[in-house]
């Protein structure tokens, strides 16, 4: 009878507690509100490089693509609703791709994350161009994945321009060639040690050309977008770039190589490439999670040495290093801080996995990305980008 008692309790718990992670996964989630005065749009792009071939595609002479996402200060629309995190046929292939449990369980119905951005607006006619700041996600991750910092830093004045690539992406809709996976030839997840460097160096050099293709085509649209929306309210003269994890590694790989590139911030990202011996000739931020745990392992201290390497030779008094107490690596994103069962965190942060509210570290990360670019895109006094040094969770050096 006892036993039969204590496997009734267990499954009695394991029914409750599988009933509000169901709960938790079907609620409506918002993301947060963008702080600045500007209203956000968003567009979406399919741009095929007609000139040059993917190194990173299965097949040899596939050309390049890449799927654009740009938010940008839009003219406000009275009562026009915000359009979808993601496109419904988006969602079902991260759905497909992810598997029932982590789906169903584990994170946000995407079709009930709510999300800022008006589907496709006139650019708002406050400035005659705006800066414009494009952003790498971290590894395979899907560039939607950042909409909070993308919306926020939008909606200060700023086009902020991510995209997505077939065979590197986790999962990618082309409008040529339908839903496209991630290969395991650029899965960085399924080596280690010298392999991993290898892949990791094949990625940065992969998705720099991709970068500077999407800048390519943004001065076409500049210039002559068939729809009108662009013409000349790019300012590609304060154009900066911005990527987390091996997004960050590509930012300074793309700022070191491209003079169209004003200003890069590296957000938690290892650096990969010339990068490290070379420098970066532009103003530049390190932005890190706190590593404090880690500091005395061999790879940390090299990636320290790394960091070290490039600052030097950055131009002086134009070098920034932010550390995000108790922040996490994997919580500079949406999924890591808002579309996670709430369950799943509370639990997290019993274990001591997570040590800062999601929310908290990405308004933080806003903060201090908006800062930056504000000094070195806008012309902002430096004291905006010393006055972090007063969050309570910053502690900056430079």
């Amino acid at each position: 009878m006892i036993i039969l008692a204590i496997i009734l309790t267990i499954a009695v718990g394991t029914t409750a507690f599988l009933g509000l992670l169901w709960l938790d996964h079907n609620r409506e989630t918002r993301l947060p509100t963008p702080t600045g005065p500007f209203a956000t749009g968003r567009i979406a792009y399919d741009w095929i490089d007609a000139e040059d071939t993917d190194p990173l595609a299965p097949q040899p002479g596939t050309h390049r693509e890449i799927l654009v996402w740009i938010w940008y200060p839009a003219q406000a629309q009275p009562h026009q609703p915000a359009g979808d995190y993601l496109p419904a046929p988006w969602r079902t292939a991260v759905e497909q791709r992810r598997g029932g449990l982590i789906t169903n369980l584990l994170t946000r119905n995407l079709s009930r994350v709510r999300a800022h951005s008006l589907p496709e607006p006139s650019v708002a006619p406050e400035q005659r161009s705006y800066p414009m700041v494009l952003m790498r996600a971290g590894l395979a991750a899907l560039t939607a994945e950042y909409t909070s910092l993308a919306e926020d830093l939008a909606s200060h004045g700023y086009v902020v321009v991510g995209f997505d690539a077939p065979y590197r992406s986790a999962v990618v809709v082309s409008d040529k060639r339908g839903v496209i996976l991630r290969t395991a030839e650029n899965d960085a997840d399924l080596v280690g040690g010298s392999e991993l460097q290898r892949v990791s160096n094949r990625l940065v050099q992969g998705w720099t050309a991709d970068m500077r293709f999407a800048l390519n085509r943004l001065e076409w649209l500049n210039a002559s977008d068939p729809s009108g929306r662009f013409v000349g309210r790019l300012d590609l003269q304060r154009a900066g770039v911005f990527g987390h994890s091996l997004g960050g590694a590509v930012a300074l790989q793309f700022c070191h190589e491209d003079a169209r590139c004003k200003a890069c911030i590296d957000i938690d990202g290892a650096p990969v490439g010339s990068v490290i011996h070379d420098g970066v000739e532009k103003p530049s931020m390190f932005l890190l999670s706190d590593h404090r745990s880690e500091s005395a392992s061999p790879e940390s201290q090299q990636i320290e040495a790394n960091i070290r390497s490039i600052q030097d030779r950055a131009p002086a008094g134009a070098k920034w290093k932010v550390t995000i107490r108790g922040a996490t690596h994997f919580m500079f994103s949406d999924d890591g801080s808002m579309l996670k069962s709430p369950l799943v965190l509370r639990l997290m942060r019993f274990f001591g996995v997570l040590h800062i509210d999601g929310r908290r570290q990405v308004a933080v990360t806003a903060q201090c990305v908006r800062a930056f670019f504000d000094v070195y895109l806008k012309g902002a006094p430096a004291s905006k980008l010393e006055a972090l040094a007063q969050v309570p969770e910053i502690q900056l050096s430079k």
